[in-house]
């Protein structure tokens, strides 16, 4: 994604997690699990990266932002309640696809709304340098995301309060390398 542009960041982004919910659905055994896993990796640090950056701008930036940020978390939370399940489940099971099924229906329409109401509406009120910079301060928050999402959890703090130490100090150790370059 070589993108600076924060909308076609994130919507190169809904492009992968559509991918990634066919690989899921269309595999079985340890393959759908290491898709699965790809997927709920991929949400997290994508809804960390909008909760940090993008969510804050619009709420401030474009008229009914409150609204619409609002409406947005609310569906957020909606799938990480259900992730959080997921995770629990053997990827094969019927009980696993049936919530898979309804999770990706959300999801889906979830990235459709973003598309919709937040992100077409940013290209409205901000410049191409500002979308670039929004685009930079994504990639960032990326580099610090928790590795799960975590229901209850809007803001990448509340995700890191109740992630696993581990996770962050994994985060926090990919980020100085990434810095570092080592």
């Amino acid at each position: 994604m070589a993108s600076h542009d924060v909308v076609e960041l994130l919507t190169q982004q809904h492009v992968r997690i559509r991918s990634l919910f066919e690989e899921v659905a269309n595999t079985k055994g340890e393959e759908r699990a290491q898709h699965f896993h790809d997927l709920v990796r991929l949400l997290a640090v994508h809804e960390t990266a909008e909760e940090e950056v993008v969510h804050p701008f619009a709420r401030k930036n474009i008229d009914g932002g409150e609204l619409v940020v609002k409406d947005r978390i609310e569906e957020e939370e909606k799938a990480k309640r259900v992730l959080s399940q997921l995770d629990d489940m053997d990827p094969d099971s019927p009980q696993f696809l049936d919530r898979f099924t309804s999770l990706r229906e959300d999801v889906l329409a979830h990235a459709d709304n973003e598309e919709r109401y937040e992100f077409a509406h940013l290209r409205e009120v901000a410049d191409k340098g500002k979308l670039e910079n929004l685009g930079r301060a994504v990639k960032a928050a990326e580099a610090v995301a928790p590795t799960r999402p975590h229901p209850g959890a809007d803001t990448a703090v509340k995700n890191v309060a109740v992630a696993p130490v581990a996770t962050f100090v994994d985060r926090t150790r990919d980020a100085i390398r990434k810095v570092t370059g080592t």
